[in-house]
């Protein structure tokens, strides 16, 4: 499960990132990709980064302390052929985004 924090862009930063990315719109609130966590530091993803394999984050902790970062992307891919790659960053806290999803159940088990 995904955490349920989300954090308003503050306008400096939106202009900063919209700067430092080629995408003609950043979102104006964004909520932190990570698994559900209540303390600590947040992430929201804003867009990819110039950068190949790397993304534009702002990262947020409770004390209201809001800053753009530049993270490379995760390189871990679920197990198997076909595995769903982690859409969050590298050495991320918690679970990867694929160890988030429910497992579909067969209907014929």
């Amino acid at each position: 499960m995904r955490c349920t924090h989300w954090r308003r862009v503050p306008l400096d930063l939106a202009r900063e990132a919209r700067q430092k990315s080629t995408a003609p719109y950043i979102d104006r609130a964004v909520q932190c990709q990570l698994s559900a966590h209540d303390e600590g530091e947040h992430f929201g993803l804003l867009t990819d980064a110039g950068a190949y394999g790397t993304a534009l984050w702002l990262r947020w902790h409770e004390t209201n302390e809001t800053e753009l970062v530049v993270l490379p992307d995760c390189p871990v891919a679920a197990p198997g052929p076909d595995g769903e790659g982690c859409c969050l960053f590298a050495d991320h806290p918690e679970q990867h985004t694929w160890e988030d999803t429910p497992r579909e159940v067969s209907c014929t088990s």
